[in-house]
């Protein structure tokens, strides 16, 4: 029987084309599940136009914009019944649903044009005060793509009702990373967050094509 590791193995080794390496993996993904595949775009949109403010080189707003949408990749190995649950985890299901974050970067450990995302994705979890996981890392021991990862990652799992049983208002969630920032988040990417919601560069839920949302930050 062929299992789903060795279907995506399959996949990716079919291309080293970064661009068709993520079209084959989001196609698993949305077989899996349609609402986690809105969300991975949709954390990619917001990961962009932070990292945009930031004014980061576009090369690295490149990278960011690959880790982000396959930041999740790694819940093709958690079971449905698990994700279906979050945030309601039993001790042994967390221990499960955390070790998405380690299946996500092995599936692309092999494959030379994904080297640099790796990090990012591995790390996307980890918090700014070191109480995160799967590493336990702190500050700036925590690569810059996956401290903007996080924060674009909690935004869309707030606001967006695709990922959980709720969701909040724009302003709740944006209140919320700002009580966490400096513990859970980078204060400099919250702070880049909130500027650039204020100047209408992040939208609360429809994707914007990730590239027009860098090109306005820059302005």
């Amino acid at each position: 029987m062929v299992t789903l590791m060795q279907t995506t193995e399959n996949l990716l080794y079919q291309s080293e084309n970064l661009d068709t390496i993520i079209i084959n993996l989001m196609r698993l993904v949305e077989m899996k599940s349609a609402k986690l595949f809105l969300h991975s775009h949709q954390v990619a949109n917001y990961a962009v136009s932070i990292a945009a403010k930031m004014r980061l080189p576009r090369e690295e707003l490149e990278r960011i914009r690959y880790a982000a949408i396959l930041h999740d990749i790694g819940h093709l190995t958690v079971p449905n019944a698990v994700l279906a649950k979050v945030p309601y985890l039993s001790t042994r299901e967390m221990s499960v649903y955390k070790n998405h974050c380690n299946a996500g970067s092995f599936m692309l450990e092999n494959i030379s044009c994904c080297q640099e995302l790796i990090p990012y994705i591995r790390y996307h979890h980890e918090q700014f005060d070191g109480k995160g996981y799967p590493k336990r890392l702190k500050g700036v021991n925590i690569p810059l793509g996956a401290r903007i990862i996080a924060v674009a990652n909690y935004y869309d799992r707030s606001i967006n009702p695709c990922t959980q049983h709720w969701a909040k208002i724009t302003e709740d969630a944006v209140r919320e990373l700002q009580n966490h920032s400096g513990t859970a988040f980078d204060p400099e990417v919250v702070r880049a967050f909130v500027e650039a919601m204020g100047q209408g560069l992040i939208m609360s839920k429809d994707a914007e094509n990730p590239g027009s949302q860098a090109e306005r930050a820059e302005r």
